[in-house]
């Protein structure tokens, strides 16, 4: 099975588990994000970031531009309940 077809199942069966007034809710917001135009303001492949500094596993700043000093960067975003 295509990620896309599990993605639509998944989205599918919690669809079905909302009540309707939840669902209507979720999908006006959704609907009203996709409106808003976010989606030209994100980076495309091939961007540049901007410098960002953020905290590693000891809390201690990480600048992006040190370590740009060494090479390449490819930055990882984890989502999730840990």
């Amino acid at each position: 099975m295509k990620l896309q077809d599990k993605l639509n199942e998944m989205k599918q069966k919690s669809a079905a588990s909302m009540p309707p007034e939840v669902r209507a809710i979720m999908q006006k917001a959704t609907e009203d994000l996709a409106h808003s135009g976010i989606m030209d303001k994100v980076l495309k492949p091939g961007d540049k970031l901007p410098e960002f500094i953020l905290e590693d596993e000891h809390g201690t700043p990480v600048n992006s531009a040190d370590l740009l000093q060494n090479g390449p960067l490819v930055v990882t975003f984890y989502r999730g309940v840990w």
